[in-house]
């Protein structure tokens, strides 16, 4: 009876010995899903931040261009709308999308306003007057400060959600996510045809055009 009694309670101490384990375990496991979890929304709330940025430089840049003596209001316009498409697409900026079609709409309103810009910088060309002033260059350095930051932050968020995706998929790490409500993070696609994120860049207007050659000058004089 004794030997019986003490067979008991040794199965019983190897039994809170592995539940001791397995508890300890779930909780590092949890844990740990929760600090990369964590991370992916940090990061996704520093890109909305610098994504708001750019679109919060706008108006300034709209309206300094719109002072330009006949520059065309039809590129005016796409870069408002533009910047009013993204305005629609709402996403939490506390939380990062879990829905894969979020993310892609979200980044194509903001493709579109990239591009937009783009179109409005190279009509620019055609009014050194206006890219000469200082409220112009003002604007330049904090577009091409804020796109960079844009590509910065789009690859942490990225680095982020592949460290959390990646421990998500592990086995049996996969089973605790599973039973907390985990969910895979999308990533930020390239656009088609690009290898990065798009940049803005402002050229050097204003510069006097390099000088032809007495070569190539008195070759051209009949």
């Amino acid at each position: 009876m004794n030997k019986f009694a003490i067979g008991c309670g040794g199965l019983l101490v190897i039994l809170l010995v592995v539940a001791l384990v397995a508890a300890l375990w779930l909780r590092g496991t949890y844990n740990n899903l929760v600090t990369l979890d964590q991370d992916v929304n940090k990061r996704w709330g520093d890109v909305q931040t610098v994504y708001q940025r750019r679109a919060d430089l706008i108006p300034n840049l709209v309206n300094t261009v719109a002072g330009a003596a006949n520059f065309e209001k039809s590129t005016l316009t796409e870069v408002t709308n533009a910047r009013a498409s993204v305005g629609r697409v709402q996403l939490d900026s506390s939380k990062a999308p879990t829905d894969a079609k979020q993310l892609q709409e979200f980044q194509a309103a903001q493709g579109q306003l990239s591009n937009a810009l783009s179109r409005l910088l190279v009509v620019a060309e055609n009014y050194p007057q206006l890219t000469a002033t200082r409220s112009f260059q003002e604007l330049q350095a904090q577009l091409e400060g804020t796109e960079n930051r844009i590509s910065v932050e789009r690859n942490n968020f990225n680095t982020a959600v592949q460290n959390y995706n990646t421990a998500l998929k592990r086995f049996p790490t996969n089973f605790v996510g599973g039973m907390f409500g985990f969910q895979v993070r999308p990533f930020f696609q390239s656009q088609p045809g690009a290898e990065k994120a798009p940049t803005v860049t402002f050229p050097n207007f204003g510069s006097p055009a390099p000088m032809a050659s007495p070569t190539a000058t008195a070759s051209a004089t009949p």
